[in-house]
């Protein structure tokens, strides 16, 4: 196979583009380096795309080696023909090579291998030629052996039958065949394996969609059903079409074998072909369903983790509890923790009044800015708490809900506890929420992606794939945002191209041992930090307030040369960069400057925009979240009111909106755009601010219909 033409035909690319992004990845490059310093070899392939096709071709590499593999396997049989040769070369997939291998490959003792050790396969090969002008009986009858458990003519077909039905069912071509009329053709079904009042699953107690319409959703939810044992799921393919097709193959009229052929047919489908083909459809309809949601989970994590950051605010953290009261914590405009404790502030523990005046004397003492609630339970009686506390101090700060998902996962783990030794589990959890808000990314990435909950069946996925696809949306994140080298925490340096775990704690070791870093080339002076995880890892690390202003922007230093002689073809210099001279004012034809220059178009045009805003945040440009002073309740809403919200999650099926009243509402896919669309992705991403009418609300069931159709 022909990995680059391959590559290059699925996604649409030009050949040479995909060869140099493959050179690239070979040669240990980082995809966020290959996508952002590398644009005139690939073309300028987004990091989505050159991660693509990083992990397509790990796919067709081990296909390759599978294909030979099994080139050997057949060829020391030495059954390998120039048929089966070239049939392995244009198999593209793991199935299909499956399919090829199937007939050689070492079986279990089978009524087949019975069959053939009873010395029956001249009489399956007589039968299959369908020649024959006499009774089937009268050649059976000389296979007749006792010795070898053949007692009569009839005992002899019968094995002759199951030699056949395994050759049939080994057969590629028909098992392509039958996969396919299933696919397009064929059920999936639910029934209920177990009756529930009130059960998610309702839907699905008697239900069943074509095979090629079922959504990814669907197939997850049937999934979830069937391992909890609710649902029992089965495929229903269609039997009369896959038979006629069978035998119309098979069977070339002849009276005398025509019927046992057509027996012989039904047995291979039914006992050989159909249990695995469905096992196989299941799976296939899984594997893609999973791809989609982790798609989808990688998107909207991708858009929580560039949530714009609040910043320079005082924040009080307010994680809710009933039973241990609220866990508070302020914390200041950079991070530093100020006060911690525990409020009882819910009517319950009759201390409403007392919770009220130490809040006030909190906010007033540390100058508080915004009050963030945890999303978790008893987050409604806390949130109009918060609302209370405002109206009473005379206004002039807010509140925001924020998604505690994960929250407890740092607050208990080895990080969570280096980083603050001597604080309760439970509080640690009230820093982070502050934390979010102030800066979701640096925060977030101390969590493992999966706890972060902005998916759907995450538990349900192949935990593997998702953790690393999960990874990968991170370290596109973190890279195309930049880190602060004299303040990143060794979770936010880890995800920085060409850095590791270990070198990330090395990094904070130099720092403590030497003081703030002054100049990028400081790193070669890092343990473990070579020549090659400095090409790859300094352009996306910034110095604000180093020796060199180029150190606090995105361009690498193996351009600085170029930034350099830009400005000095430009008559400027980097004093006047740093008092924001605008730099792309002067430019007027950028690919005849980059010709002087000695550097690729795409490059030269980073730079300009890197020297247009020096130390530039890219989540700057997103709207703020949503700022909240007064609560609703679901009872305050009315069929036809307009708010606005936050989408807080993006699933299959439509959007999850928060509007301020605790429990978020529902966008159907079908609310969202009059024009149609197969995804709510092509409208709206996690964060979005947007615009929604109440349709419906349902308080005894807590669901909420949105539309976004104004």
């Amino acid at each position: 196979m022909d990995i680059i033409k391959t590559l290059a035909e699925e996604f649409k690319l030009r050949p040479e583009q995909v060869k140099n992004t493959v050179a690239l990845l070979d040669e240990g490059a980082t995809v966020p380096f290959i996508a952002r310093y590398r644009k005139e070899a690939t073309g300028s392939l987004e990091d989505a795309a050159v991660r693509d096709i990083s992990e397509r071709l790990e796919y067709l590499r081990s296909l390759d080696e599978k294909r030979e593999q099994i080139r050997k396997l057949i060829d020391e049989q030495e059954k390998l023909t120039e048929e089966i040769s070239l049939a392995l070369d244009n198999a593209v997939t793991v199935t299909e090579l499956d399919d090829i291998y199937r007939p050689f490959r070492p079986k279990r003792r089978t009524r087949a291998t019975i069959a053939k050790e009873k010395g029956l396969e001249g009489l399956a090969a007589f039968i299959r030629m369908q020649m024959t002008n006499r009774e089937i009986e009268k050649e059976a009858e000389k296979y007749i052996d006792a010795e070898k458990g053949v007692n009569t003519a009839d005992e002899a077909i019968e094995g002759a039958k199951d030699i056949i039905a395994e050759m049939i069912s080994d057969d590629p071509d028909h098992r392509a065949l039958i996969r396919r009329l299933t696919f397009e053709k064929g059920f999936i079904s639910t029934k209920y394996a177990k009756e529930q009042e009130n059960s998610v699953y309702e839907m699905y107690f008697d239900f069943s969609e074509r095979i090629n319409r079922i959504p990814p959703h669907r197939v997850l939810a049937m999934n979830r059903g069937e391992k909890e044992g609710v649902l029992s799921v089965s495929i229903e393919p269609p039997y009369e079409d896959i038979i006629k097709k069978l035998e119309s193959k098979i069977i070339r009229g002849c009276k005398y074998t025509d019927q046992i052929l057509r027996d012989t047919v039904e047995d291979s489908y039914k006992r050989l072909i159909e249990p695995s083909v469905e096992r196989e459809i299941r799976n296939e309809l899984t594997e893609k369903a999973q791809e989609g949601a982790i798609k989808v989970f990688g998107a909207n994590l991708k858009q929580l983790l560039l949530q714009p950051p609040i910043k320079d605010k005082t924040v009080l953290a307010l994680d809710p509890g009933y039973r241990t009261g609220c866990k508070a914590a302020v914390v200041d405009g950079t991070g530093k923790v100020l006060a911690t404790g525990v409020i009882y502030l819910l009517p319950m523990h009759k201390q409403v009044e007392k919770a009220k005046d130490t809040v006030k004397r909190i906010i007033k003492k540390y100058g508080v800015d915004i009050i963030a609630v945890g999303n978790g339970t008893a987050s409604r009686e806390t949130e109009q708490f918060a609302a209370d506390v405002i109206r009473e101090t005379g206004g002039g700060l807010s509140y925001i809900i924020v998604n505690e998902a994960g929250a407890s996962v740092y607050s208990a783990s080895k990080l969570g506890a280096a980083e603050f030794p001597n604080l309760d589990v439970t509080v640690r959890s009230a820093v982070s929420l502050a934390r979010r808000i102030q800066d979701a990314l640096s925060e977030l990435v101390k969590i493992d992606p999966k706890s972060i909950g902005v998916g759907q069946y995450q538990h349900d996925m192949n935990q593997k794939r998702l953790g690393e696809a999960l990874s990968g949306v991170v370290e596109d994140c973190v890279n195309s945002v930049g880190v602060d080298l004299n303040t990143a925490s060794p979770s936010l340096l880890g995800y920085v191209s060409g850095i590791s775990s270990a070198v990330a704690k090395n990094i904070i070791a130099y720092r403590e041992a030497n003081g703030r870093f002054t100049d990028r080339k400081q790193l070669l002076n890092v343990s473990k930090l070579g020549p090659k995880a400095f090409e790859q890892c300094a352009g996306f690390l910034r110095i604000p307030g180093g020796d060199k202003i180029l150190d606090n922007t995105g361009v690498h230093p193996e351009s600085y040369a170029v930034a350099e002689g830009l400005l000095k073809k430009l008559g400027m210099s980097l004093e006047d960069v740093k008092n924001g001279v605008s730099v792309r004012d002067k430019v007027k034809n950028i690919s005849a400057l980059a010709a002087e220059l000695g550097c690729g178009a795409p490059t030269l045009k980073d730079i300009i925009d890197e020297l247009e805003k020096p130390g530039r945040d890219p989540r700057d440009e997103i709207p703020k979240p949503v700022l909240r002073s007064d609560v609703l309740s679901m009872e305050d809403l009315t069929e036809g009111m307009i708010l606005k919200g936050t989408v807080r999650n993006v699933i299959d099926f439509g959007v999850f909106v928060d509007i301020g009243v605790h429990q978020d509402g529902l966008v159907h896919i079908s609310q969202l755009t009059d024009r149609y669309i197969k995804h709510p992705l092509e409208v709206v991403s996690v964060g979005d601010i947007v615009e929604v009418k109440v349709l419906g609300v349902d308080i005894s069931k807590h669901r909420i219909s949105l539309t976004m159709k104004l």
